[in-house]
């Protein structure tokens, strides 16, 4: 996420960044007691809500940093269980080898460990003897394959026992960064808040306002441009249906969204999965240029594609802004585009 209402500090002059932080030292000092008498109000008051643009822009890279490893629980919490539930069959299948092999054993054992081809020979039927002969070859045959078999499954258990600790060590890791990433989010939102709290309530009144530009608007008209295909136009009628409802980090609907979590939820009543992050989402289709667009299209923002919206014609996109603002309709240029993805 960035700000959509001023451009980036990126392109500052060296004078222009001191500015912005004297200004920016000069809020801070307010908020402990008062401003220097030389400080313009004015100024105080715009670095305080540049300051709380970019803290929205960090919370919002820390919030698709926190899918990212909710995603990866997941699917490790899915590979563990099957792990072991392989581990659990694997054992089973070694208990039955044993039993059998054992059973073999127990029957030697009984009969007094002597030499079944010595027994063959002392049968009362020796016109049989080299019938039983070549079966007792068959027996012992399949029952060194038997004991190879179990060697084998033995050594893929050890393997399978040893992928699902290294596994479970990988999912505690991973649990460990979700914890980290939320403590992130949570930290910026907290140090936007107090500083928009620091703000004269007029100041504070308008930026509230601005954050909300889009509640209640309408859809763009079109201008005749159809959506590429049945799914994306079931997933415009899912993004339409959401406008005015609030961003919620971390979640993809329906009472609530984040960025990515708005186009996932969206394409998901259209039958389609999407991945949890705005930057996988960028690789979840076929790419076309801004001038190619159609309704339904995935539109990220900037290199790293921390942002990503919809694209609904007429030069427009619906997208969750930040925290504060609700789903809402924005020019397509508002930031730098970084690529269109067809889904």
């Amino acid at each position: 996420m960035a700000s959509h209402r001023r451009p980036s500090q990126s392109g500052l002059t060296q004078s222009a960044r001191v500015t912005v932080l004297s200004a920016a030292a000069a809020t801070a000092a307010a908020a402990l007691g008062g401003a220097p008498a030389s400080a313009d109000p004015r100024d105080t008051a715009e670095a305080t809500r540049a300051k709380v643009d970019r803290l929205y822009e960090e919370a919002e890279k820390a919030t698709e940093h926190f899918n990212k490893a909710g995603e990866r629980v997941e699917t490790l919490r899915e590979r563990v269980e099957q792990a072991q539930d392989s581990v659990a069959r694997g054992q089973e299948r070694i208990n039955r080898m044993r039993g059998a092999l054992g059973s073999v054993a127990g029957a030697q054992y009984r009969s007094g460990g002597m030499d079944p081809a010595l027994a063959l020979l002392l049968s009362g039927d020796p016109d049989t003897y080299l019938d039983r002969a070549a079966t007792l070859d068959r027996i012992t045959e399949r029952q060194t394959t038997a004991l190879q078999d179990l060697q084998r499954a033995q050594r893929g258990l050890g393997q399978q026992r040893a992928e699902a600790t290294e596994d479970l060590a990988e999912l505690e890791r991973s649990r460990v960064a979700v914890a980290r990433h939320k403590r992130t989010v949570e930290g910026k939102l907290t140090q936007a808040r107090q500083l928009l709290n620091s703000l004269p309530a007029e100041e504070r009144d308008a930026f509230d306002r601005a954050s909300r530009s889009g509640r209640g608007e309408t859809l763009p008209a079109l201008s005749g441009l159809a959506p590429s295909s049945s799914r994306a136009a079931a997933a415009v009628m899912a993004a339409r249906s959401v406008v005015g409802r609030p961003y919620v980090w971390g979640a993809n609907g329906p009472s609530g969204f984040d960025c990515s979590g708005l186009t996932q939820w969206s394409y998901a009543q259209a039958g389609v999965a999407l991945p949890r992050t705005s930057q996988a989402q960028r690789s979840a289709g076929r790419q076309v240029s801004l001038a190619q667009a159609q309704p339904g299209d995935l539109v990220t923002y900037g290199d790293d594609a921390g942002h990503i919206g919809m694209y609904m014609g007429n030069g427009q996109v619906v997208h969750a802004p930040y925290p504060g603002a609700s789903v809402r309709y924005d020019p397509v240029g508002m930031m730098p585009v970084s690529s269109v993805t067809r889904v």
